[in-house]
């Protein structure tokens, strides 16, 4: 298809300096059973509450089943871009683009490092990590020999979070991770540091088989993209989102 909309056959003659859309199809499509909510929704940006499982965006074997697609089909916006990414694994907020003109600047919110978002996690307790809480941990996160795992290494820090404890629940504890740095994996690879791995972590510390079609929907991670607020560049306004969905308390 153009970029305008029209189809293209294999017959059409070349023309230079033209963008085509591709719609891909797949044979076989995992199904996630959870659903996602709308939290607030205005002419310029959408909120999502994203479930554990579903992928923001299409890639590999997911196309239908993704929060993008999803959302585009509930309502009928097919305008619609996130402005920044979790992973499939992890649950919570997600901001949406409405309005493709202003899509920039509400991207460069995110590379300006303005925008706070907050994310709990259950994990172990440690009486020796939680006796140094609140803290800010820094560290240096490489790519590793395995493009899904990062890694430590020596060398000045590109990552930062701050992490308090919020309850105790042995032998697992919530806390709460502020990032100042937005690094992949960047949360779930400090805590794995620290030897208090988040539950059901299929990534740290060990690399669990990949699951394509018979997922085990009973672990999901215990990681939840709880809060996210920001001075909106187009309204001016001070947005302030909470997440309604709640991390497992056994």
């Amino acid at each position: 298809m153009s970029a305008n909309g029209q189809p293209v056959s294999a017959s059409d003659a070349y023309q230079s300096n033209t963008h085509l859309i591709y719609f891909r199809r797949l044979a076989r499509e995992p199904q996630i059973p959870f659903e996602e909510d709308i939290l607030f929704q205005d002419e310029h940006i959408l909120v999502a509450d994203k479930p554990h499982f579903l992928p923001v965006t299409p890639s590999g074997l997911y196309l239908h089943q993704t929060l993008l697609n999803r959302l585009k089909k509930k309502t009928g916006l097919q305008t619609l871009s996130p402005i920044h990414r979790i992973d499939r694994d992890t649950a919570g907020l997600v901001v949406f683009c409405i309005q493709p003109s202003e899509r920039a600047q509400y991207q460069n919110l995110f590379r300006d490092r303005v925008v706070k978002k907050v994310y709990e996690a259950l994990a172990p307790y440690s009486e020796g990590v939680s006796a140094k809480l609140p803290m800010t941990y820094r560290s240096r996160l490489e790519e590793s020999e395995h493009f899904l795992r990062m890694q430590e290494v020596a060398g000045e820090p590109n990552t930062d979070t701050y992490i308090e404890l919020i309850e105790v629940m042995k032998p697992w504890a919530k806390y709460r991770l502020t990032p100042g740095s937005g690094k992949k994996h960047q949360l779930r690879c400090h805590l794995n540091v620290l030897g208090i791995p988040i539950r059901h972590d299929q990534i740290y510390p060990a690399l669990t088989p990949y699951q394509e079609y018979d997922l085990d929907f009973t672990k999901p991670l215990q990681l939840l993209a709880k809060e996210i607020q920001f001075q909106d560049p187009i309204t001016g306004e001070r947005r302030f989102f909470i997440s309604e969905k709640e991390l497992a308390s056994t």
